[in-house]
């Protein structure tokens, strides 16, 4: 695809900065040329802030963790996404056990789930945070630990995925971005890359 096709051009190359195949095949679709680069975070937020700033406190040590890697002509992008409930946080469970258990206090309930996307070239820094409401049918315990076992979504913040057979068969509701629940809310991307947009 030639560049004058493009409907978004960039002053400067995209950099995502994550490993997610979800948030890369989101990105894909705003059809911005970007490369991949990530590092490993520990993902502990200061005990005294609330979802959404929680959210944002992560993204933001994504982007410290790999600002010195980012070169003149480059922006990078850096995203958080977690499921929050009852003031609590599901984080990424560690097997099948924890995943079970998150979903069992997920089940026929709502919940929130929470992005918060980033963008710097270095200088200047931009910051995106959206909350999507999602309903929960009561689902049997036998499904949920069936999916646990079949898709093993470990890498997924409150231990499932929207887009897998869990989020098609289970869920009753959503109030929001889709994209926010699968992990990276592309309104939230071109709102922080403004700075860098080419008209």
């Amino acid at each position: 695809m030639v560049e004058s096709s493009r409907i978004f051009n960039l002053n400067g190359k995209l950099v995502l900065g994550s490993k997610s195949p979800r948030r890369n095949e989101l990105l894909k679709i705003l059809n911005i040329p970007f490369s991949v680069r990530a590092s490993e975070v520990d993902e502990i937020a200061p005990s005294n802030l609330d979802d959404i700033d929680t959210v944002s406190w992560i993204a933001r040590q994504k982007s410290d963790a790999l600002l010195s890697s980012i070169k003149l002509d480059e922006i990078l992008l850096t995203a958080d996404t977690e499921v929050w409930m009852d003031e609590n946080r599901f984080g990424k469970p560690t097997g099948i056990d924890e995943c079970v258990k998150m979903l069992l206090k997920l089940n026929g309930r709502e919940h929130r789930v929470i992005s918060s996307v980033w963008a710097t070239d270095g200088k200047i820094w931009k910051n995106s945070s959206q909350l999507t409401k999602v309903t929960f049918e009561k689902l049997p315990k036998t499904w949920i630990k069936w999916y646990a076992q079949n898709y093993k979504p470990f890498d997924k913040a409150g231990g499932y995925g929207v887009q897998e057979w869990i989020g098609h068969i289970g869920i009753k509701q959503i109030e929001g971005s889709f994209d926010n629940v699968k992990g990276l809310p592309l309104n939230s991307v071109l709102e922080v890359l403004k700075p860098w947009l080419r008209s």
